[in-house]
């Protein structure tokens, strides 16, 4: 009987026993569920990356370009090139009025920086510096224009130079708008809207200086 009643709770423990362990192994389940779903949400794309994700993209869209932004880099680079030579001309003489040297002192000052704006564009866009052959930039001066501001002295130098640069800015802005209107590249456009509007203010500035000289 001793023993009867020995292996009847030997057994009534050992059930009890399989019982707390299955309690345990169904109660750790879902914390571990809820572990591996925690990972994996965190390792999906876009989750807790957002500014590195859409960083991947800016150099991309940074080369997005079309033809009309390749000519306007092209063309403007030496555009710019002759109005800062132009303006560093006048900056070596003697006897201009204050208020043309400090225009020349702008426009140079503005449209270097620019040069290299352009220039490293075309790098970027893999594309050549200098325009082909056939096409030409509105505005430009030729070089008896040049000589004869070189040779120029004291107001007719002043007036020279503001003649020169009302229709070298002119050129700009035209070349400016056909970018606007026909661009893709993003920083281009907005470089173009720049030129005509500061160039514009400049072109009339430019021509009340010459209502005064």
């Amino acid at each position: 009987m001793m023993n009867t009643k020995f292996l009847t709770l030997s057994a009534t423990a050992i059930a009890a026993a399989l019982a707390l362990a299955g309690c345990s192994t169904g109660s750790s389940t879902p914390s571990a569920t809820s572990s591996s779903a925690a990972s994996s949400a965190g390792s999906m794309p876009g989750m807790g990356q957002g500014p590195g994700m859409m960083s991947s993209s800016a150099p991309a869209a940074a080369t997005e370009h079309n033809e009309a932004d390749t000519m306007f880099a092209q063309g403007m680079i030496p555009h710019h090139e002759q109005a800062v030579e132009m303006s560093e001309m006048m900056l070596q003489k003697k006897d201009i009025p204050a208020s043309v040297t400090a225009l020349a002192t702008r426009i140079k000052a503005s449209q270097g920086p620019e040069i290299e704006t352009m220039t490293g564009w075309l790098k970027a866009w893999n594309e050549s510096a200098t325009m082909g052959a056939g096409h030409t930039m509105d505005g430009m001066m030729g070089d008896d224009d040049l000589k004869q501001l070189e040779s120029a002295q004291g107001t007719a130098a002043a007036k020279l130079f503001l003649t020169q640069m009302v229709a070298h800015h002119q050129g700009a802005v035209m070349m400016a708008q056909t970018e606007m209107s026909q661009g893709k590249n993003a920083d281009a456009i907005k470089l173009s809207k720049n030129i005509v509007t500061a160039q514009e203010a400049e072109i009339k500035e430019m021509q009340g200086l010459l209502a005064t000289l």
